[in-house]
């Protein structure tokens, strides 16, 4: 229940001050911080959670860079953002609810987000991986301490067949490299993966 109230649509807050006031909002509202396009300073609550609301000023403003490291953001709150078509960089480190899921939606900023942190995300697994080939524009993408990951060492060589412009971090190439029957198993995590990407995408067509 407390996940679900931190992540909740913020419907009602686009409708009155827009979708790029909104998702500042949501943002500050989880504990995390961004930068909007055309400013070179980030916005962050202090150290007892209170925030400045002058980014209410500059309702045509985009964000480009978010940081929502250890905060219960998941696949539900990302509906709070997917308006930033901007958004070049995005961290969720540490975040507990960080699923599969959460990475397949990821898809909606394939034209823009170029840098990606899921260190340390405990809940995501090769499946939710596989999804982030279609984030074309992906120049580096950290993956260290994925404990749902057995083969961190294959997983690397996974995604950077997907994405060869892509810098990927966290993962070494001997890391884990001992199970025979471990490119079998990333094959059948693959499949699921690109299931669960196209029912994700089917269900928010029909929304």
């Amino acid at each position: 229940p407390a996940v679900s109230r931190f992540c909740r649509y913020f419907g009602f807050t686009q409708k009155k001050f827009g979708v790029n006031i909104a998702a500042a909002y949501y943002v500050l509202h989880l504990g995390g911080s961004f930068r909007f396009t055309d400013q070179s300073e980030w916005v962050r609550a202090n150290s007892r959670g209170k925030f400045s609301y002058n980014f209410l000023n500059t309702p045509d403003s985009t964000i480009e860079e978010v940081d929502l490291s250890r905060t219960v953001i998941n696949h539900n709150g990302l509906d709070n953002i997917v308006s930033q078509k901007s958004l070049r960089s995005l961290s969720v480190q540490g975040c507990p609810n960080v699923d599969d899921w959460f990475l397949a939606r990821l898809h909606v900023f394939g034209e823009s987000l170029q840098e990606l942190d899921v260190s340390h995300c405990p809940r995501i697994t090769v499946g939710g991986l596989v999804a982030l080939q279609h984030l074309r524009k992906l120049r580096r993408l950290d993956v260290s301490s994925l404990v749902g990951v057995s083969s961190p060492s294959l997983v690397r060589i996974l995604l950077e067949e997907m994405l060869p412009l892509c810098e990927v971090t966290g993962a070494k190439y001997d890391q884990g490299f001992v199970q025979h029957d471990s490119m079998g198993q990333l094959k059948e995590d693959t499949v699921t993966a690109t299931k669960a990407h196209t029912d994700s995408v089917s269900a928010a067509q029909r929304r």
